[in-house]
C-alpha cells in the first residue's frame, strides 16, 4: 500500500475513494495492488 500526502483516484482504472475512520484510502477491486492511504488523524490509544 502507497501512503501518500495527496492520493488521486482514476475512476477509468477502476479506483474508488473511500473515507474510514478519518483516513482517506483509494481501492480497487480489479487491481489490487492500486491501493493508497492518506495520512490522517493519529490512532488514539
Amino acid at each position: 500500500m502507497k501512503s501518500k500526502a495527496s492520493v488521486k483516484a482514476d475512476p477509468s482504472k477502476g479506483d474508488i475513494l473511500v473515507r474510514r475512520s478519518g483516513r482517506l484510502y483509494v481501492i480497487n477491486k480489479k487491481d489490487p495492488n492500486r491501493k493508497q492511504r492518506q495520512k490522517g488523524p493519529a490512532r488514539k490509544k
